[in-house]
């Protein structure tokens, strides 16, 4: 049976044709289609990995929920139900296809209410997921466009437009126990408001053990680090995420916290409470390596992670506020364009200009 040629390019006829068609010298199975990359292409697709982000959440979800119960579950509703809304009517004005069900805005949605306090109004739920889909992601052309993380661009416009509501702290109260929700300080606002009024910190009364199960002030989603770290586990193992800014953003924090307690740890907290308490392991696992926002090769990553580490520590340990890690991720966010130029990795077969005036 003869073999079947795809249609030349040059002259449209098959081998085997009128050979009187055909033009002089061209020869069909010789023809090579050329494309640009990549040239290989996985099963994953955009809602295949967000819905898997949304997945590895799910376990800090329900954690927040067993500790502050309906709030929480209100607060992820008016979350969800206002940024789906609003990624659609930016969507219909500026006349882009509507793509609200491949997940991308559900990740926004959930993570959006995971930086917020537990007693947030129903306003700033709604405030902050406008500000996220339309100020974060949609003035810049949508998903994969926007340079900076929107649920962060939100947390950071909210917390600076009102202070007070964004540091309105409570304490868990485990679902069906009876218990009423009190204001607290988060650790770290402790420990900086105790520094600053006795000049010394006293960690004698925290349980580190708490901290990993969520019971602590903060934010919805930073409670629980040993949900967190699961969830984190899921997208290392998927293989949507790498280990190189996670591991890179912590390890910095805990070395540089560890070098500033042991001069002073009166002064200083010890590195274990710099990474436990807060939301270090939100941000380091499920916000600073968002796809978009964040270098694409290792060497990038690293990078990404080691300044966002610095940042975190110098804000903590110096700064007004007692947590960092949005403005650090904010900030290394917009760094990310220029550790891509210079850590982009070699093209084969590229030769540098002054390499090859050297060789000639």
């Amino acid at each position: 049976m003869p073999r079947a040629y795809p249609p030349c390019a040059i002259c449209e006829i098959r081998e085997g044709g009128d050979s009187k068609q055909k033009k002089e010298g061209c020869r069909v199975k010789d023809v090579y289609l050329i494309t640009s990359g990549p040239h290989i292409h996985s099963a994953d697709s955009i809602p295949r990995v967000m819905y898997s982000v949304v997945l590895a959440l799910l376990p800090a979800v329900v954690v927040s929920i067993l500790f502050f119960g309906t709030a929480a579950l209100v607060m992820y509703a008016i979350s969800i139900v206002t940024c789906i809304v609003a990624e659609a009517v930016c969507q219909k004005i500026m006349a882009r296809p509507i793509t609200v069900t491949d997940g991308s805005v559900l990740v926004t949605a959930v993570l959006l209410a995971m930086n917020l306090p537990p007693s947030s109004p129903w306003w700033l739920v709604v405030m902050g997921g406008l500000t996220a889909v339309v100020l974060g992601k949609q003035v810049y052309g949508g998903l994969g466009y926007n340079p900076f993380n929107p649920v962060l661009i939100a947390r950071v416009v909210l917390l600076i437009s009102f202070p007070v509501q964004m540091t309105n702290w409570v304490s868990p109260a485990p679902l069906f126990s009876g218990i009423d929700m009190v204001s607290m300080a988060t650790p770290l606002g402790e420990i900086k408001t105790e520094l600053m009024t006795t000049g010394a910190i006293d960690l004698a009364r925290y349980n580190y053990l708490d901290f990993t199960v969520g019971f602590m002030g903060g934010s919805l989603g930073e409670m629980s680090v040993i949900a967190l770290v699961l969830g984190a586990l899921f997208l290392l193992f998927r293989g949507y995420i790498t280990w190189h800014i996670p591991v890179t953003y912590i390890a910095t924090v805990f070395v540089l916290t560890g070098i500033f307690w042991m001069i002073d740890p009166t002064t200083y907290a010890n590195p274990l409470f710099h990474v436990l308490a807060g939301g270090l392991v939100l941000g380091a696992c499920f916000m600073a390596t968002d796809m978009v926002t964040s270098p694409v090769s290792p060497r990038g990553m690293i990078i990404f992670g080691l300044g966002c580490g610095i940042i975190t520590v110098v804000i903590r340990l110096f700064g007004g506020y007692p947590e960092g890690v949005a403005f650090s991720i904010l900030l290394m966010n917009a760094a990310t364009p220029i550790i891509d130029r210079y850590t982009a990795p070699k093209k084969f077969g590229h030769v540098r200009p002054s390499e090859a005036g050297g060789a000639s």
